[in-house]
């Protein structure tokens, strides 16, 4: 999940809740939307494997 920030720039969250907070891991924050998509894709291919 990206969010913009006031900031301007782009966090990325994980979609599950973190049970122990109740809140989103934060995963990064990047400058542009396609930078934040492309972390996006790199953690789904780690977490889903070859």
């Amino acid at each position: 999940m990206i969010r913009r920030m006031k900031s301007g720039q782009y966090r990325l969250y994980s979609r599950k809740k973190n049970p122990k907070t109740g809140r989103r891991r934060n995963l990064g924050t990047f400058k542009t939307r396609e930078a934040a998509e492309k972390h996006e894709r790199a953690v789904q291919f780690f977490k889903r494997g070859r």
